[in-house]
């Protein structure tokens, strides 16, 4: 048995010392020390020995085996050591070359529009306040005074998920949340998201970006509205821009107006950007109508106030001259690199 025990030993001795990799190592760990290996076969052929011998068969065994151990934990150990070497040759960084340089990105035109739509209102003591873009029908359109039959209501222009649930349409439904607080008085914008169900094309998505503003206090009126429309467009577009208003309609605002600046690309006299009028539609607006004040819990014969809605992409495309809005969403680098 001894010899059996010396022979074993010295077979896996030549085989550990010819050993290429980790993984001849560990074949020839498993073939001599595991389950099936050859001691462990020894081992169970214990029985067969005489029982005064089996101390000494024992022993020889386990020191075969922690011989074999130890011999293969020393040469995985070099082996590990020579591979971090040859690695860490590959691996050797030439200093002298120019480094890799970091290609940094910036802000979207939108948020840069944003950004400074922001500025301008907050300047001029507005919060900023954001609602969900998940919204029930009661603040899209019911407290907004838009009836059940009214044409915005129908499927063709709206994300219906439930009957009473919806993509919002508008950024409006932030407003009359506010409202519904009772805190006043009232001066916010609400820029968000919004859906409705519009092809895409040059000047229409199904998901693009409003900025609702509004202001609710004693004693506002139409010539407030004007006035900030006319500040903010003067430090968004410039300040020799102007604006004027036409009448309008809109559900939840009485009276309504529609805003046109003057073109920051011919100063109002005419060219293919303003389609040769001089002027160019930007926002609607209007004093909020009593009843959505009464409905959002507000007396109207107390409070009065004025709202407006400016879409994000339109005074983007205008502010820099896009003539495409399917450009803000391709992410093609050779356009955005330009802002």
């Amino acid at each position: 048995m001894k010899e059996r025990m010396e022979a074993i030993k010295k077979a896996a001795f030549e085989r550990i010392e010819n050993a290429k990799s980790l993984d001849d190592l560990n074949e020839i760990k498993t073939s001599i020390l595991g389950k099936k290996g050859e001691l462990t076969s020894v081992l169970k052929g214990m029985k067969d020995v005489a029982p005064e011998d089996r101390p000494k068969v024992g022993q020889m065994v386990n020191d075969a085996r922690a011989a074999i151990e130890e011999y293969l934990a020393k040469e995985s150990k070099m082996l590990q050591s020579k591979i971090r070497e040859e690695k860490m040759k590959k691996e050797v960084i030439d200093v002298t070359l120019p480094a890799k340089k970091l290609k940094a990105g910036h802000r979207h035109p939108n948020q840069i529009a944003l950004d400074d739509l922001e500025r301008v209102f907050v300047g001029m003591g507005y919060e900023v306040v954001e609602g969900p873009e998940v919204e029930y029908d009661k603040y899209n359109f019911e407290l907004l005074n838009i009836p059940a039959d009214h044409p915005a209501k129908d499927e063709q222009d709206t994300f219906y998920i439930t009957k009473d649930i919806l993509l919002r349409t508008q950024t409006s439904p932030v407003q009359a949340r506010v409202m519904e607080t009772g805190r006043m008085p009232i001066r916010i914008i609400s820029p968000g998201r919004v859906f409705r169900s519009d092809e895409v094309d040059a000047t229409h998505s199904p998901s693009f970006h409003q900025v609702e503003g509004l202001v609710i206090d004693k004693g506002i009126t139409m010539a407030d509205l004007k006035g900030t429309i006319d500040q903010w467009a003067k430090e968004f577009f410039g300040p020799d821009t102007k604006t004027k208003f036409r009448p309008h309609h809109f559900p939840f605002t009485e009276p309504s107006a529609e805003a046109d600046v003057t073109c920051f690309k011919c100063g109002g006299k005419g060219c293919r950007m303003c389609k040769g009028s001089g002027w160019i539609e930007i926002l609607g607006c209007g004093m909020v109508h009593p009843k959505v004040l009464k409905d959002c819990g507000i007396d109207p014969d107390v409070y009065s106030g004025f709202a407006f809605g400016i879409g994000l992409e339109r005074v983007t495309l205008l502010k820099y001259e896009i003539d495409d809005m399917r450009l803000l969403y391709e992410n093609d680098e050779r356009f955005l690199e330009q802002f």
